[in-house]
């Protein structure tokens, strides 16, 4: 892939680029999610009408190359709402090449264009090479995550 990188809002023509690095993403993360849960998923980030999420592609010559997912919600800490960005996956083939950056770089935007309060993700521990970029581009919290049993 020669092309240069563009940055684009998901939509419906985006499908198999975006299910192809979903698919990579959560293999990455070593789980899977049924067919039925893919299609949903992709067919609420490009429903304009379901504002609680959307997404954004990486393209090179019209192939998808990264992706990104972002959730909005409410705080009940101030009055707008704030960005979750869950998922965010840059193929093997083009990393080191600045395109997870601008993925988030985009999802900044995004955040400050709906005027919404902040954007935060989370990350496993042993994902060092992702951890190197959240470093430059985010500031790490002294949070820790827990979920149910």
């Amino acid at each position: 892939m020669s092309g240069e990188i563009r940055i684009e809002k998901l939509n419906a023509d985006h499908r198999d680029s975006w299910m192809r690095l979903w698919g990579l993403y959560l293999a990455f993360y070593e789980t899977t999610r049924s067919e039925e849960i893919f299609n949903l998923s992709f067919e609420r980030l490009i429903d304009p009408d379901f504002t609680e999420c959307e997404g954004f592609l990486a393209l090179s010559d019209d192939q998808g190359v990264g992706m990104v997912n972002c959730l909005y919600h409410i705080h009940l800490w101030q009055k707008q709402k704030i960005c979750y960005l869950q998922d965010l996956f840059v193929d093997n083939t083009v990393r080191k090449q600045g395109i997870g950056g601008r993925l988030i770089k985009r999802v900044y935007e995004r955040t400050d264009e709906l005027g919404y309060q902040g954007v935060y993700w989370t990350t496993q521990d042993f994902n060092t090479e992702a951890r190197k970029l959240y470093d430059k581009i985010g500031v790490k919290t002294p949070f820790i995550k827990y979920a149910r049993n």
